[in-house]
């Protein structure tokens, strides 16, 4: 079974990677770089019409574009699935752009080259069923338990709004102390460490998906509210030498 790789970044490269031990991956990025993915064959775009499915490994923000530059080269019945970190809006775009005879799964692998340095046995992935066989679903489903993740079926709003508060906030507080510039310290707490833990998973990441998470997301907005009212109740507190607000 050929899978295409659409777009190989830090993502990208990784998720080629896990899926070319079950399966003959294709893989395409619009600038040239060089890779070592010994496993994955790199190929022009028109190659994709020979998968059965494709993974979109882009930003966010860019997903309209990638679809229609893909749209040409799609066969139907060829499943797109996306992994973005929203859910609702790459799921918009992929219902308007691509035709009904176009499978389309909604995915979130919940880690990244950072989080994943110790093995991926156990980390989530998200799964969006959106215009899927029942058949092709659980094939994907049942792949990813037995590559060790552990498989969450959600919509694409409940997606949305829980992310907002995991994800959506250790991506902001991690640019936050990005920004202060914490450094390691000798003296530094288990707990200090933690915090420069975040700093180093999430900023390894492109700032365009920090951007892309906080401004795609619907709920990300009422998440910086909530911090930015807690800061702000807390700072009061000192301020007044009150106690626990």
């Amino acid at each position: 079974m050929k899978v295409g790789i659409y777009g190989l970044g830090r993502f990208g490269t990784l998720w080629a990677s896990i899926l070319s031990k079950r399966f003959d991956v294709y893989g395409y990025n619009r600038t040239q770089r060089s890779w070592n993915l010994n496993s994955v064959r790199i190929v022009p775009l028109e190659r994709f019409s020979e998968c059965s499915t494709i993974f979109l490994c882009t930003a966010i923000s860019s997903i309209k574009q990638v679809l229609e530059d893909l749209l040409p080269f799609l066969k139907p019945g060829t499943l797109v699935a996306d992994t973005c970190s929203v859910k609702i809006f790459p799921i918009q775009m992929m219902e308007r752009i691509l035709p009904s005879d176009i499978p389309i799964l909604g995915t979130h692998p919940m880690f990244g080259p950072d989080s994943s340095k110790n093995g991926i046995e156990g980390l989530p992935m998200i799964l969006t069923p959106v215009r899927i066989t029942e058949e092709a679903y659980l094939f994907w489903e049942e792949t990813f338990r037995t590559l060790g993740l552990r498989v969450v079926k959600m919509t694409a709003e409940d997606h949305d709004r829980e992310a907002a508060f995991t994800q959506g906030i250790t991506h902001f507080v991690g640019r936050v102390l990005k920004d202060m510039d914490l450094k390691p310290s000798a003296i530094g707490t288990m707990g200090y460490r933690k915090l420069l833990e975040i700093v180093e998973q999430t900023c390894n990441d492109p700032w365009q998906l920090f951007l892309d998470l906080q401004q795609y997301n619907p709920y990300t907005r009422e998440m910086r509210t909530q911090l930015q009212t807690s800061f702000q109740r807390i700072l009061s507190c000192l301020d007044r030498g009150e106690g626990h607000p």
